[in-house]
Parts: structure tokens; sequence; C-alpha cells
């Protein structure tokens, strides 16, 4: 493979990463090859964090994010992470200043292995999420799921978090509704023209939420890190909880501090599964010999 590229296999909290290193080319990662190693079991992805170089001054690298089916995402905090992991166990740095589609943000590793992204600042207003129509508050909208005299989900928050969101608050487990069977036509609802995250969110107590999500061109996902901030600073709007929560995802839980200055702060661990090179324009690849990754 003449024009291979290093990448890693990771995860974060079960959200299958690929970061690959595109740093030094003029190519990117074409959709067929995306679709490619995500149909391999072994590099099965839900987003690939393609670290390119810098094209604003003041920040360390460009990340392009792509789904598992092909598209790009605005925004992606699990994948975040795993990219603040692997450039910190090469470099040893660990404070670093990311460009994405979303925006510009800052992410540290700290020294107990928990990685902390400023997921910047939420955005409430229709036409920013973007919503389809006029929508008076975002706090609830007239949305719904299931039989039309009986809706199973309905009334969601909405939030963009660099990527739109819609958030269903359930008076029970969130494993008891069917996520996979609502998620797929709530993703492509005419009111989303840009797609959205679903999400069913269970508020245990004032400080933990329980979170299952459907992503937005991925599916059924074991954490979103950006959902988990949605659900949190929508559940803090809404009364539901204080500004700071833990948000249990099927991978684990996440910390996440809606701060005074609005910008919403990440905390969770990322995980290295193995090593390898691959062909951004087909997705042929193959593993390598791993580094000494030392303690990351």
């Amino acid at each position: 493979m003449a024009n291979k590229a290093n990448f890693a296999k990771m995860n974060g909290l079960g959200n299958q990463i690929i970061v690959a290193d595109m740093r030094a080319r003029a190519d990117c990662i074409t959709a067929q090859a995306a679709i490619r190693l995500a149909g391999e079991s072994d590099t099965a992805f839900d987003q690939i964090m393609a670290i390119h170089d810098a094209r604003t001054p003041g920040t360390d690298y460009y990340i392009t994010i792509i789904n598992c089916d092909g598209t790009e995402a605005q925004a992606c905090g699990n994948g975040t992470r795993c990219v603040v992991q692997w450039l910190a166990n090469e470099s040893g740095k660990r404070n670093f200043t990311f460009e994405t589609r979303a925006g510009i943000l800052t992410a540290s590793e700290h020294e107990d292995g928990l990685i902390s992204v400023d997921m910047g600042i939420p955005r409430f207003g229709w036409q920013d999420i973007p919503l389809a129509a006029a929508v008076a508050d975002t706090r609830s909208i007239d949305l719904q799921a299931g039989p039309t005299d009986a809706p199973v989900l309905k009334s969601p928050s909405i939030v963009s978090m660099g990527n739109p969101h819609a958030i269903f608050w359930v008076d029970n487990d969130v494993w008891s509704y069917a996520l996979d069977e609502y998620g797929p036509a709530l993703e492509h609802d005419p009111i989303f023209p840009e797609r959205a995250n679903i999400s069913i969110a269970h508020v245990r107590t004032p400080e933990l939420i329980d979170l299952r999500t459907w992503e937005r061109g991925a599916g059924l996902t074991r954490a979103c890190g950006s959902a988990a901030c949605a659900a949190a600073v929508s559940a803090a709007r809404t009364g539901r909880t204080q500004r700071t929560v833990t948000v249990n995802v099927p991978g684990g839980p996440l910390k996440i501090e809606w701060r005074e200055d609005d910008h919403v702060m990440m905390t969770g661990p990322a995980e290295w599964e193995f090593d390898g090179i691959f062909d951004p324009e087909t997705g042929e690849w193959s593993r390598i010999a791993s580094p000494d990754r030392g303690a990351a």
C-alpha cells in the first residue's frame, strides 16, 4: 500500500474510534475507504478521527470526523478523547487545541489518564440547531414516536453541541425502549434538515442521568460524548438537574459540567486497542507492531 497512513483502533467507553494520522498529506479519507473499514469486524467503528495539519494559527491540528456510513460529522467528544490520548502518547504533550467543522475546541489529558474536552457553548435557537421551521422554545418541541394516540416518545428537548441533538425524557429504564426501532425515523424526520442524534434520557437524581443514543450516521452506540453533553445541558435548562452531572451511557460514566461561562466540559477515559496502516482511498489495511505506549 504505497499510499498508506498510520491509524490506531481505539474506543471511548465502547464508542469505537479509528484515529488516523493524515498529517503532512494532501489527500483525505474517502467515503469508500470509511465504509470498507466499517464493514470489517476488526476495524468496525462509529467514527474516524482524521488528524490533519492545522489550518488556523493558534491550533495544533484540524480534525475531520467521518461516520461509519461515510458521511462527515461536526463533533465527537469520545473520539476527541482518543485523539488526545494518541497524541499525548506520541509527544508527551497533554494540552491541545483542535479545529473541527463545529469550531475550535481545547482538550487536556490529566495525570490519572482521564481526558477533558471543552465541547464549546450549546446553541438553543431553532435556526442554529438547525430545525426546518421556527420553534419558540426548544426546551420541548412537538415531535413524537409511536402510535399517534399513544406516543412512546414525545416532546424532546433540542440543542446543538456543534451537531443537532434531540433528547426524549422518560420516567423509567432507558433500556425498555426500542431505540433501534424509533431512532432511524426520528434521525431523518423532516424537522431536522441535517438529521439529528436521537437520545432517550432518564434523570435518576439531580446529579445522575441514564442515556442511550441513536447516533446520526452511525446508529446505536455505546457512548456518544456530544449526546451526553446535550442531555446534561438540556436537563439543567429544564430544571431536572444541576449543572454538573454524571451521565451513564451504555459504555460507562461521563462527567459533564456546564460551566458558568456556558462552556460544556466533558471528562472521561479513552482506550487503545491496536495499530495499523491503511490506504485512505480504498480502505485496504493491515496491522502493524505497536509502539511502546508506556503510561499514556
